[in-house]
């Protein structure tokens, strides 16, 4: 059995690292999650790549083209879960786009996802507002549907924070993912407006890629995410870039302890 996401939380600030499935390769995906979890994260977010990735930045978009161009799919991304939940129960949510999940069928995806021990999922172009239909067939499977809250969020985020389950993703710029020089948003608000309304762990991303970002955005939430950053190693490096993903996560989750 998985964990849970809220396990992610219990020992001081999360670290959550973001790769994307199949790049380099679907064997390096899994020795990635191995190595995060050595180095200190505490959630994985496996990234299914999406020919028309709208929320992602350059790196994470050439990043789903290698994917993809070398034949990664959803079915076989199922099937690395499935081993790598022979050897782990790090809690994992997959992050991916509304048409891959009804391309796959809503239903069929999400109960797939749970069956292999997934614990959440991460529709970026979802609206709150048009989520319904992923989150009632979530629901059914004991998948948490992770709710996004942008800087832009205001009067909405007390709506969103009521309904919110695992954790709440607080984004922390505008634009798409990548790294940022400096973040000027207040996450200390936007993390206050969620706790009024639910006693939910809040974890911040886009735009985090060095330690010292880190350590102020983790005085200011309950976890740091960290993609970008990640994903262009995994991209510089190719098929060897598991040790220097470790030592990029453990530099990380140092400066957040």
């Amino acid at each position: 059995m998985s964990k849970k996401i809220a396990d992610a939380f219990k020992n001081g600030k999360a670290f959550i690292p973001f790769i994307t499935c199949g790049d380099p390769s679907l064997e390096v995906t899994e020795q990635l999650v191995y190595a995060m979890e050595e180095a200190g994260a505490d959630l994985i977010e496996l990234g299914i790549p999406f020919s028309d990735p709208t929320a992602e930045g350059p790196v994470i978009q050439a990043a789903n083209i290698r994917a993809l161009s070398g034949g990664t799919t959803t079915d076989k991304i199922f099937d690395m879960v499935v081993r790598i939940r022979k050897n782990t129960s790090i809690p994992m949510v997959f992050m991916t786009y509304a048409n891959v999940v009804f391309s796959y069928g809503t239903e069929r995806f999400i109960k797939t996802a749970a069956e292999i021990g997934m614990n959440g999922l991460i529709l970026p172009d979802v609206p709150y507002e048009e989520k319904e239909e992923f989150d009632t067939v979530c629901k059914q499977y004991g998948i948490d549907l992770i709710s996004l809250i942008a800087p832009t969020s205001h009067e909405r985020i007390s709506r969103i924070a009521k309904a919110a389950e695992g954790f709440v993703y607080c984004v922390s710029s505008l634009g798409v993912t990548g790294m940022r020089a400096q973040i000027t948003t207040d996450i200390g608000a936007m993390v206050g407006l969620v706790k009024k309304e639910k006693d939910i762990p809040c974890a911040v991303g886009f735009g985090i890629s060095n330690p010292e970002q880190a350590k102020k955005m983790a005085l200011q939430a309950d976890g740091v995410i960290v993609g970008s950053a990640i994903v262009k190693l995994c991209g510089t490096y190719g098929a060897e870039c598991v040790p220097y993903v470790k030592e990029y996560v453990k530099s990380m989750k140092d400066a957040i302890r």
